[in-house]
Parts: C-alpha cells; structure tokens; sequence
C-alpha cells in the first residue's frame, strides 16, 4: 500500500485505508483502549455472528464449528425452524432483516444458492464480514460484482471450503509437497455416493446453482486449483442418470495443466465408490481410499476439541519405482481451522482464509465446466480480471 493515504472509519472499530491510487484495504484498530459500538473493548469481544438459514448446512457444519471458537459468538439464526438444541440464541425470520442487524459483526450464509448474492450484497453494504457457503453465487458476474462490494466496503468476503481442512486432501498434498511419487501427471479426486433416490429438495430440483456440480463441483475445483494453479483447459460432460432426476446427477471434468491432466468426479449411483484420490507420477502412485470422517463426527456428536475428533484411521498407501507398497498415516483434518483462521482475518491478526480471488478463480473453472458440457467442447478458462 502507498505511504500517502486517507483513512476512513466503518462500524464495527474498523478502518478503511485508501491510498492515491483509489485501492482499498480494512484493518482491525489495535489499541487497547478502542471500543467497538456497544462499548466493548474491540481487542477482547468476540465478533457476533449471525447465521443465515438453518438446513443441513448450517446444522451440521457451522453451527457447531462456529461454537467451538472462542473468537466467535452465534448471536443470532435466520430461520423459520425451531431451535431447540440452541437455546439462548435470537431466532430472527426474516433473514434479510437479521444480515443487516446493528448487533452482528459477521453473517454467515447457508440458504439456497439464489438467495446467495442479495443476502450477501445487504450485509456487505450493512458493513458487516460475510461468510457464504459454496458456491459464493449462481454467476461469475454476481461473485466479481460481491468481491467489488466487499472492497468498496472494506469487509472481508469469503466463500466455506472447508474442504481444505480434510484429512484426505492434507495427507495427498503433503505427499506431493514432498514428491514421494515425483512429479504428479494424473490426479483423481471423486466424491462419490450411493443416493438412487431422487430427494425432495432444493439442490435437486432445477433453478440457479442446482444439480450436483453446483453441490460438489466447487470442493473438487477449490482442491484442485490449490494443487496445481490455474488450468489451461477444461472438459466436461455431466448426465441425469437417475429416475425421475431433474438435474445432472453425475459430472466428470478434465482439468489440463499443461502434462498434468486432474480428472474431477462426483455421482449418486457408486455402491462401491472409487478411492477419494489416486495419484500418479513419474516415479510412482499413491491413493487415499476413504474420504475424511469429520462429516459423520460432527453428526454424531463429535466437536472440536474432542480426542478423536478429525483422526483418520485410512493411511495413504503408496509405492514408488519398482518397490512394495507402503503406507503412511494420514494427517489428522480438522474444518473449524476455517473459522479460527477467519476469527483472526477479522482481528487484523492473519488473512482470509479463503480469499476472495481464489473463490472468484473457482467460480471461472465451475463455468467453463458448464460451457464445455453444454458445448461438447473444451474451453480454456479465462483468469477473471
């Protein structure tokens, strides 16, 4: 940032430095005597959060991940649902009315995906942090037209991969940091399940972002893009393979980094489904056979801080040149990181977690998947300005 700049304060403590060049960036204060608009110290309060809808989402990942930072406080839900096992926390039903509430610091978004962009634009004109489950938006032109608003406001904007945080995606990318396998030229990574019944819910009726791409898609994109950069290709073909289906249930894309080729699976009709990633490279491969278990611990109960909590019993096998075949333990995963780490972006301690460029990258390739399916071609993605 230029030397020469003009500071600006925003609710919440903030303050939004422009430099002569128009470019803007927010930072917590961090004197110890600033207070913040209810007159609590700004160094010591954790930030309010209010949570936008109440599904499976919201119930089974963030609630409970943002209940295990001390950094965080749910103050208030946005739903037309019954909490009983919240007790204590303002049930709001109008969620528009609750993203702009004085009393909450940052919104988190877990509605459907067409509700996405307004809720997000009012909260970020609102001054308040936000916190969108992917996909951050329906369209390319919503998540640059967020990411604009988020920076004219000087509030941190971020989508909820908290798929970086699973011990399968850990373990696969230290082994490659370390090139146990050489240099990676084929990488699979899937989800995979076995639903052959159509459900009655939004995700899988048509409308904006729906279908399994839109649900699954952005993890495998996220992950991918984390590993190798930006590709210079995409193909994709996706299929309604299930009775009564009214979207595409099934996608295979194709991602090329120049030798490398990431092939992206998701499906609904895999009984036995495929390992969670396979690895090949010039000196050998490895795979990680079952997917992280934090999904089922938290529906079971677990939280963290609990002994067992994000352990994976599923070591990553390998084997290189001509050698057996080895295993060594996976790393242990643990998805409230996301939260710890946006906690502290919001302190002006750390950055975003997920930064709204990389979210904006993701939502590129997600389309060109769209466009190379519909078209039976392959697109090479443009790198949104």
């Amino acid at each position: 940032m230029s030397t020469s700049s003009e500071e600006t304060e925003v609710p919440g403590g903030s303050l939004i430095a422009v430099d002569a060049a128009g470019n803007c960036a927010w930072y917590r204060r961090h004197r110890k005597d600033t207070q913040d608009e209810t007159g609590m110290n700004s160094a010591s309060a954790a930030t309010r959060v209010a949570l936008i809808g109440y599904g499976y989402a919201a119930r089974t990942f963030h609630a409970p991940l943002i209940q295990a930072v001390p950094g965080l406080s749910l103050a208030r839900i946005a739903s037309s649902r019954v909490h009983a096992e919240l007790p204590g926390i303002a049930v709001e039903g109008d969620a528009m009315r609750a993203v702009v509430a004085p009393d909450v610091d940052l919104v988190v978004i877990a509605t459907p995906n067409d509700t996405h962009f307004p809720l997000a634009q009012a909260a970020l004109r609102a001054g308040k942090h936000v916190v969108v489950d992917k996909p951050l938006t329906p369209s390319l032109s919503e998540a640059v037209e967020l990411s604009a608003t988020a920076q004219a406001h000087g509030r941190l904007l971020c989508a909820f991969h908290n798929r970086r945080w699973d011990s399968d995606f850990l373990s696969v990318q230290q082994a490659m940091r370390e090139g146990l396998i050489g240099e990676v030229r084929h990488f699979e990574s899937r989800i995979e399940r076995f639903r052959p019944q159509v459900r009655d819910r939004w995700r899988e009726r048509p409308g904006p972002a729906t279908g399994l791409w839109w649900d699954l898609g952005p993890h495998l994109v996220d992950q991918a893009l984390a590993l190798f950069g930006w590709p210079d290709s995409v193909q994709a073909m996706f299929a309604t393979q299930r009775s009564g289906a009214t979207t595409e249930d099934w996608a295979h894309v194709v991602l090329g980094f120049g030798p490398v080729r990431a092939v992206l699976q998701v499906g609904m009709l895999a009984a036995i489904p495929g390992p969670r990633f396979a690895v090949h490279g010039t000196r050998g491969s490895m795979i990680k056979v079952r997917p992280d278990r934090q999904e089922q611990q938290l529906i079971a109960g677990l939280r963290p801080g609990d002994p067992q909590w994000g352990i994976d019993d599923d070591p990553l096998q390998w084997r290189r040149d001509d050698g057996p075949i080895q295993t060594r333990p996976a790393l242990s995963g643990d998805q409230s990181r996301f939260y710890v780490e946006l906690a502290d972006a919001i302190a002006g301690n750390g950055p975003n977690p997920v930064p709204t460029e990389e979210v904006i990258r993701g939502m590129a390739v997600i389309e060109a998947a769209i466009v190379s399916a519909s078209s039976g071609c392959a697109v090479s993605p443009k790198v949104p300005s």
